[in-house]
């Protein structure tokens, strides 16, 4: 192998490296939300989208008569499928449009940087991750309203979360963020939520501890 071949493949590798890399950044923050894509997800999806425009820009040097781009072009379609797998309306809502849409960007990602396009794939992912953070729901409330942190030791159950989560809306308590850790037949969850009235944590911390399901209560 040629040294200058040899310098071809390790660029080859690096792309694909850095594709990886702003895959997990943007999957970190899905993950971080609980969400079913997350860092794996995101960065074999940058990292195969670098390897499919690498493969149709150099692997049909040979062949004079055929277009490689239309290998590339694939993606999006068949990044659409995943993107599918995602979205889910349960009772009237509609859960997913944000990570699908994620998906399809770092796709997007991944092409900018196996053509080597880095500086516009490096930036795109910044702009990603700063988009889905910024305009979370969440974002808003911390900078507007004070919040508190519960933290419930539950026994697992069926539709447990939609309780939970009927639970605090039943008390005009909007939440901001949960996150959900299942350890044997207890369900560990931290649920961020608008801080309330000392009247209305009171009112609360009776009706969670007036369900049976529930181990353990505490605030922090």
């Amino acid at each position: 192998m040629g040294k200058s071949v040899l310098i071809y493949h390790v660029e080859w590798f690096v792309r694909i490296l850095i594709a990886a890399i702003c895959g997990c950044c943007i999957g970190y923050e899905r993950s971080s939300r609980n969400k079913g894509a997350g860092i794996r997800t995101h960065a074999i999806l940058a990292l195969g989208s670098a390897l499919m425009v690498l493969i149709s820009k150099y692997g049909f040097c040979d062949f004079k008569n055929i277009d490689g781009s239309r290998l590339a072009a694939q993606i999006v379609s068949g990044v659409g499928f995943l993107g599918a797998g995602v979205i889910f309306v349960r009772h009237g809502t509609v859960s997913g449009l944000t990570t699908a849409a994620g998906m399809w960007a770092t796709s997007g990602v991944g092409m900018c940087i196996g053509c080597g396009l880095y500086d516009l794939g490096i930036i795109s992912t910044f702009l990603i991750v700063g988009l889905q953070t910024l305009f979370h729901r969440g974002f808003f409330l911390r900078m507007t309203q004070n919040t508190i942190k519960v933290r419930l030791e539950v026994l697992y159950r069926k539709n447990l979360i939609y309780d939970i989560e009927n639970l605090f809306s039943n008390n005009n308590l909007n939440i901001i963020d949960i996150k959900y850790e299942k350890r044997s037949e207890i369900v560990i969850m931290e649920i961020e939520i608008k801080f309330p009235s000392k009247n209305e944590k009171y009112n609360l911390t009776n009706e969670i501890l007036e369900k049976d399901y529930v181990v353990k209560l505490s605030y922090f």
